[in-house]
């Protein structure tokens, strides 16, 4: 389908969605969101995909939602609408592992998409923050939950309460990104990444982006629980008898996700 917010494009085993506001900073309207969302939909359905990046611009991964589209709306209209639940939450939903290739300001929604993503590579110029209590507004798209799970309670209340921006120095210190690079190099470097995790078992990565997650929403004894049975359950793929097959005899195994 044809986008008008976002540029989506093919890269070997890997789909790269582009942000594209560039004249309001990418910041996120309903519309823009559906179309993350449907090119999701297009990535989970190709079997040729592996991984996913989502990024923006060098000035703006995204600078929050769209305020200029918010500031009529009532209780009731986004209640009725089940505002942010009706489709940011498709991203969160993907079973397939995506990459926040980060340039220049993730703020308010922009910084939670970026935590919705399985990991963030940061260049040298991003910025961090929740600044929403300046609009008499507190985070509504995960800031208040995702945020003290990466870098803890101290760090999200300043970054909640005072509007403090974090770097991408202090961000990958605290655990919210996992890796710096240079600015000119940030989406190299995230497809690289993506390309690699996109030549490993399909299942197995999905498996393992489940078990991962699970971390965050069960007792350490419930989630080694579910890591182990899932573990025992990959015995059943004909990649792991490739993989290990692969490993014995010195060689690269080629994966049929199944």
């Amino acid at each position: 389908m044809a986008f008008e917010n976002i540029l989506v494009e093919t890269i070997g085993k890997v789909g790269l969605i582009t942000l594209n506001r560039p004249k309001a900073m990418n910041a996120l309207n309903d519309a823009l969101i559906d179309e993350v969302g449907a090119a999701l939909d297009d990535f989970e359905a190709n079997e040729t995909i592996g991984c996913i990046v989502i990024t923006g611009s060098e000035k703006a991964f995204a600078a929050g939602a769209d305020i200029a589209a918010m500031k009529e709306w009532g209780y009731v209209e986004v209640y009725k609408a089940n505002y942010i639940s009706r489709n940011w939450d498709r991203i969160g939903r993907c079973r397939k592992p995506i990459i926040a290739a980060v340039a220049g300001f993730a703020l308010g929604g922009g910084c939670e998409l970026a935590m919705m993503c399985d990991f963030i590579i940061a260049a040298e110029s991003a910025k961090f923050g929740q600044p929403e209590v300046k609009l008499g507004l507190l985070p509504g798209a995960g800031g208040t939950q995702r945020l003290p799970r990466a870098v803890g309670k101290a760090k999200a209340m300043d970054m909640c309460l005072t509007t403090r921006l974090m770097d991408a120095a202090e961000a990958e210190r605290a655990g919210l990104v996992s890796r710096i690079v240079p600015s000119d190099r940030l989406l190299e470097e995230a497809l690289a990444a993506a390309a690699t995790i996109a030549e490993f078992s399909l299942p197995v990565l999905m498996a393992i982006k489940e078990s991962v997650n699970r971390a965050f929403e069960s007792s350490l004894a419930e989630g080694i629980l579910f890591e182990r049975r899932t573990f025992h359950a990959s015995f059943a793929l004909s990649d792991a008898r490739e993989g290990m097959s692969a490993f014995v005899d010195k060689r690269k195994p080629g994966f049929k996700n199944r």
